[in-house]
């Protein structure tokens, strides 16, 4: 198991924050399934930790208001057969949730106008289309 999970930058999830639970995992596995805890529940209390810095810990708490339960964020993984291999999948995706909700908003997008040419150019191009489309109809040829 490696140490402390990097969120973005120099900070990184320390282990003594993080509440492990285990239970037995569905899916392929055999025998084995029935005798193993392999699904991984990582929980983390987001409201409480230290680990962040103040404003992203707020950032966090409003972007993943949804997914928290009294300020606490649960991953499960359950994808492999191994107790070892779901803890480094429950901790490396808890730490990208984090990576992304901690990210500063996208910069506002600037507004910008239509040049007056491309608008003209464009009424120019229907005003020709119109006119080839009312030469197509409304004559008797007989």
């Amino acid at each position: 198991m490696s140490g402390p999970y990097v969120v973005r930058g120099s900070v990184s999830l320390p282990e003594a924050e993080l509440m492990w639970r285990f239970s037995r995992s569905s899916g392929p596995g055999g025998q084995h399934v029935n005798t193993t805890d392999t699904q991984v529940e990582l929980r983390f209390d987001l409201a409480r930790t230290e680990a962040l810095p103040p404003v992203w810990k707020e950032r966090a708490l409003e972007r993943l208001a949804a997914r928290l339960v009294d300020g606490v964020l649960t991953v499960r993984a359950s994808e492999h057969r191994s107790q070892m291999r779901n803890r480094e999948a429950a901790a490396v995706r808890l730490a990208a949730l984090l990576a992304e909700a901690t990210a500063p908003p996208p910069r506002p997008r600037k507004p910008t106008r239509i040049p007056r040419g491309i608008n003209e150019r464009r009424l120019r191009e229907k005003k020709r289309r119109s006119e080839t489309k009312r030469g197509r109809t409304g004559r008797d040829w007989s």
